[in-house]
């Protein structure tokens, strides 16, 4: 199936209220940020864990977001985490829909702590501090996955 045919069935299956699981795509993980080379760096880490990235700026993420619902959403907040904050209502009505913590999100910043502890949205999953390492993020974007599909 082409992947214009692909969009339309879901966007259309999404209109008659079918099932959103049978729409995640598990093999998929949107890498949004500002920087280009932060995007390269997390795609090539999210490549390591056999899933294929889609990478976009985050004014170019919503479009995505209306034809894709991926297994995973990596969000790089930028120096004071709010880079991506546009993004937000958007993935949070995906996981209204879905019923579930669907798509799985993971904000890449400056500040350690948990979500709670930094005052961030109910839509992030988890917290991975900068500076981007493989050891830091593979095993995240592992978890997430292997949680949303089982």
């Amino acid at each position: 199936m082409r992947p214009l045919n692909r969009t339309v069935n879901q966007l259309s299956l999404m209109s008659r209220n079918v099932d959103p699981e049978m729409l995640t795509d598990f093999t998929r993980v949107l890498v949004v940020g500002k920087s280009p080379v932060n995007r390269v760096v997390v795609s090539k880490i999210v490549e390591r864990s056999g899933l294929k990235p889609i990478s976009e700026s985050p004014e170019t993420a919503a479009t995505t977001l209306r034809s894709l619902i991926p297994g995973a959403v990596v969000l790089d907040g930028g120096a004071d985490n709010k880079d991506c904050d546009a993004l937000m209502s958007r993935i949070d009505a995906l996981r209204r829909i879905s019923g579930r913590s669907r798509p799985s999100v993971i904000l890449l910043s400056t500040k350690s702590g948990t979500p709670e502890s930094l005052g961030l949205s109910s839509v992030v999953d988890a917290v991975v501090v900068k500076p981007i390492t493989t050891e830091r993020l593979q095993p995240v974007i592992d978890h997430l996955i292997g949680l949303g599909r089982s």
